[in-house]
């Protein structure tokens, strides 16, 4: 008998097509969090939902479709077009068509919407080449609550839904208006419906359990903000608010989450999922110190920039059980990093990664080959830094012109080259294919990228580094995880 919900929110992904091998054993499976979010607003609004999470299920498409066709029986179905990482919407778009073109051929009754960073970028884009009847052009709760209100009255009178792009007949219809950003998230929004979720089925990425690698389970990821007041030119992490801002959830609110997590699922390994947690002086350390006053056994990972972090954060953050930051270091060139509206120098970068360092806590860098200037030799400069660094880990990614970017804009602008379908924005997929720039090819960026990230995890003084902090359980771990080959069709593999 199939449940009777209001909303079904399905999370869409392929971990073997975006990932290829390394999503066997290595990479994160992170809980859907804005599916989770919006699923405690319309709960909140007195309306069932349910949530399935395709790659938490190890699901195909077609498995997904038949679990929303033959499990459930609801109103709306929602695919929530989210990643792991703010700009990790796009990949999953393939699957996420593929998923609603299979509710559709099973002729279910229900209404069909995408919402997320991709579809708020290209919404009538979306319209176009996906079987929906909707998109969700901004953040999603209010546009989602109106539109099963629509359904539920059986008034059809979608075109007056903030941010909600329709059909007529074989018209696809922009809205009038645009949804209002929430405010009041404290009490809109508060958390994440995790009862809903297969919590024991997460674990966390590999680096973020260095210290205890055989335990990356139980694991969980939460928003204490949403949004960013930066605009570096090649992130589209604002897309689905419009513009760019930022919005805290209060400190007593996320740390309340916390306690419901640690006290009903054991989590341990939890992951702030904000695009930059470590800004707002208050909001930082007011989580901080409540988590100091309860003294949990966690390991949190944060992100944070180089001009973001100050000292008097830092023996708080690792007292509160923030042991690693993530770093956006991008480049190891002066004048590619400021054309990403990064103005510091590599003096700057090393005195605050020694800093952090200093205070116990460990460094994810993330470095970017092939932003625009970059050249074969400017994209040495930043191997060359990540080197000199030698963080604890590091995240190599080849630039892509993500939609929702002014990068993207600037490429359908001039005319570059994109990759032919959406599931090619994946870093580690097959057919994965970087934007080119004035210097190099796709191919060159893309070969850079992968030759960096072999001689990164190879070298001597990182594997001395690991055995001396990690011991030599995570030596071992690495040696196999770069012997994991990435498969490239770009390259000729």
């Amino acid at each position: 008998m199939a449940e009777v919900v209001d909303v079904l929110f399905i999370n869409p992904g392929d971990r073997k097509q975006i990932y290829q091998d390394l999503g066997n054993d290595y990479a994160a499976i992170e809980p859907p969090v804005f599916a989770g979010l919006f699923a405690t607003y319309i709960r909140g609004k007195g309306h069932s939902v349910a949530i399935y999470d395709a790659p938490a299920m190890s699901a195909s498409a077609a498995k997904a479709a038949r679990v929303a066709t033959e499990d459930y029986a609801p109103k709306l179905i929602v695919i929530v077009c989210y990643g792991l990482q703010p700009s990790a919407s796009t990949q999953n778009m393939t699957a996420a068509g593929d998923i609603a073109r299979l509710i559709r051929d099973a002729g279910t009754e229900a209404k069909l919407m995408m919402t997320g960073t991709h579809p708020s970028a290209l919404p009538e884009l979306t319209m176009k080449e996906e079987n929906i009847d909707f998109v969700c052009d901004l953040e999603g709760p209010v546009t989602i609550l109106k539109t099963l209100q629509a359904i539920n009255n059986k008034s059809n009178e979608f075109t007056v839904i903030p941010s909600l792009w329709s059909r007529d007949k074989d018209k696809i219809v922009a809205p009038l208006s645009a949804e209002p950003l929430l405010v009041d998230l404290d009490n809109e929004m508060a958390g994440i419906a995790w009862d809903l979720l297969p919590m024991e089925k997460y674990r966390a990425h590999n680096w973020h359990s260095f210290d205890d690698i055989h335990s990356r389970s139980p694991y969980a990821a939460i928003h204490t903000s949403l949004g960013c007041p930066y605009k570096c030119h090649f992130c589209c992490i604002n897309s689905p608010f419009g513009k760019s801002n930022y919005r805290m959830w209060s400190p007593a609110v996320v740390v309340n989450e916390i306690d419901h997590l640690v006290e009903n699922y054991g989590i341990k390994n939890l992951k702030f999922v904000d695009e930059m947690f470590v800004l707002n002086k208050n909001h930082v350390l007011g989580i901080c110190d409540l988590l100091i006053e309860r003294d949990y056994d966690v390991n949190i990972w944060a992100y944070a920039r180089v001009d973001s972090v100050q000292d008097q954060f830092l023996d708080k953050l690792k007292s509160a059980g923030v042991n690693w930051l993530c770093l956006g270091i991008e480049s190891g060139s002066d004048h590619v990093r400021d054309g990403a509206d990064k103005i510091y120098g590599n003096d700057d970068i090393k005195n605050v990664v020694r800093r952090i360092q200093g205070a116990g806590i460990n460094i994810i860098a993330n470095y970017i080959f092939g932003l625009p200037d970059d050249s074969l030799e400017r994209m040495q400069q930043t191997f060359d830094l990540a080197i000199e660094l030698n963080c604890e880990f590091a995240n190599f990614y080849s630039a892509m012109a993500y939609p929702g970017s002014p990068l993207y804009s600037d490429a359908i602008k001039f005319g570059l080259e994109l990759p032919e379908t959406w599931k090619d924005y994946s870093q580690h997929g097959y057919s994965s294919k970087p934007l080119n720039n004035q210097y190099c090819s796709s191919a060159e960026i893309l070969g850079f990228r992968d030759k960096a990230f072999n001689l990164y995890f190879k070298h001597q003084p990182y594997l001395d580094l690991v055995q001396e902090k990690f011991g030599l359980d995570v030596v071992e771990h690495i040696k196999k995880l770069a012997a994991i080959p990435l498969k490239r069709q770009l390259l000729g593999d």
